[in-house]
């Protein structure tokens, strides 16, 4: 499965996009021409390769129960996009029509106490592409240059799309966690996700023993063939004692848990070594989970909250990109079936990144 970059040559008036005018069922959302969009100043207008179809970000979104959210329609979805640099705003130095990039959906303006300390993603200034600012579910989409990475040769605008969001997301975790590398034991619930997918592959690429989860027996089978032997199912009550036995008999040090699951939980903390971390991004399937402060206190556990990726995680994971890092795209749809792609990731059975590819 791949994708082309996208010639360019002109920019035209108008563009082929799918906006969200209303919200519901997949169906709402149509083809439409809109007005292409003009770079302001330190901004890329970049014309759209791929662009990915997430859960929170795009079908919750879609169907009106994204948290954060309040949309002015039509709006345009799709966070995470890739592609070729269309036209640039002024005071762009480093960047030109042609560049072949990756756009990373998390925009911080100005500075204050988060970013200074930082945490730039914690900042009350931030604003997503594709949830308050228009995405890439269109032929072009304006970013800041700051947020886009020139992508490596050989790799196409579905993988990059696969790990500009996701990898930065996990790189982060792991940051905040005191790192990950060779040696790490880590364990990844909900690894069939997109962005657990991603985690599970980033931390085995920088050398660490990788445990990864899945409730359903089919993900399973595709995880171990993704070359993960130790997949396990977090709710078969017996995780702990597999987690070790996988381990070679230690508990794991990190833990990541994306979806908030009290039973899955529960069973990653009693998976734990101490002084080892849970860190957890999203939690989309709960809100309130149960801790044990005489556990924290005498294991000396961690609860680390990372709400998304920085330029700095960023960075990081490009790194690895450009050393060989990539994730997985599970299937991709035309811009123009945009519809089926998210009944397609409403289904829940994709393992990894579900995206849409945008032909000229």
């Amino acid at each position: 499965m791949s994708a082309t970059w996208p010639a360019v040559d002109g920019v035209p008036a108008t563009m082929r996009a799918v906006p969200l005018t209303e919200f519901g069922p997949p169906e709402v959302l149509r083809p439409a021409e809109m007005p292409t969009p003009a770079p302001g100043p330190g901004e890329v207008l970049v014309r759209v390769g791929a662009v990915s179809v997430g859960r929170l970000l795009d079908v919750l979104a879609r169907a009106g129960r994204h948290p954060y959210a309040h949309f002015r329609f039509p709006h345009i979805l799709g966070a995470e996009s890739a592609g070729t640099i269309a036209a640039v705003g002024a005071g762009v130095a480093d960047l030109s029509a042609g560049d072949r990039v990756a756009v990373f959906p998390v925009v911080v303006s100005g500075e204050d106490e988060q970013t200074r300390s930082g945490f730039p993603e914690l900042s009350p200034s931030v604003e997503l592409i594709g949830t308050h600012r228009p995405g890439a579910y269109a032929e072009y989409v304006v970013a800041p240059a700051e947020n886009v990475r020139v992508v490596p040769d050989g790799m196409d605008p579905l993988e990059a799309v696969a790990v500009v969001l996701a990898g930065a997301v996990a790189m982060n975790q792991f940051d905040r966690v005191g790192g990950v590398g060779p040696g790490t034991r880590i364990v990844v619930q909900g690894a069939s996700s997109a962005l657990g997918l991603t985690t599970a592959l980033l931390a085995r690429h920088l050398g660490a023993e990788v445990v990864v989860t899945s409730r359903h027996p089919a993900k399973r089978t595709r995880l171990r063939e993704l070359g993960f032997a130790h997949a396990l199912d977090p709710a078969s009550g017996k995780l702990a004692h597999e987690v070790r036995e996988s381990f070679g008999g230690r508990g794991a040090q990190v833990i990541v848990d994306n979806l908030g699951v009290e039973e899955i939980w529960r069973a990653g903390f009693d998976a734990l070594a101490p002084g080892g971390a849970v860190v957890t991004s999203g939690a989309f399937l709960g809100q309130e989970l149960p801790i044990d402060v005489k556990r924290l206190y005498s294991t000396g556990h961690r609860v680390v909250g990372v709400r998304t990726g920085n330029l700095a995680s960023l960075d990081r994971v490009w790194a690895e990109v450009h050393g060989g890092f990539r994730s997985v795209i599970d299937r991709s749809f035309e811009l123009g079936d945009a519809c089926a792609a998210h009944r397609y990731v409403e289904a829940g059975g994709n393992v990894g990144r579900v995206a849409l590819t945008v032909r000229a």
